[in-house]
């Protein structure tokens, strides 16, 4: 059975909870999973320290690791963080 992305929604952010902490996700992930609503922001608050810092995978890739992601979001949503 073949997984595609739904509406436009990468695989990774459709199963994000299934990835193990030590996976990478590209910006477009970070952006949809943060709730920061566009790329752009997710640049934003990677440089603000609300989000990690990404790594480079390669010359022409960025990723975030998944593990620091799931602990800076629930940062975010903690009543401390507001």
């Amino acid at each position: 059975m073949e997984r595609k992305a739904t509406a436009g929604i990468p695989l990774a952010a459709q199963h994000f909870d299934q990835l193990p902490d030590s996976a990478g996700v590209d910006v477009q992930v970070a952006a949809i999973i943060s709730g920061a609503g566009s790329i752009g922001t997710a640049w934003r608050w990677s440089k603000t320290g609300r989000l990690p810092r990404p790594y480079k995978a390669g010359p022409n890739s960025t990723r975030w690791n998944v593990g620091e992601l799931r602990r800076a979001i629930a940062a975010m949503k903690s009543p401390a963080a507001a």
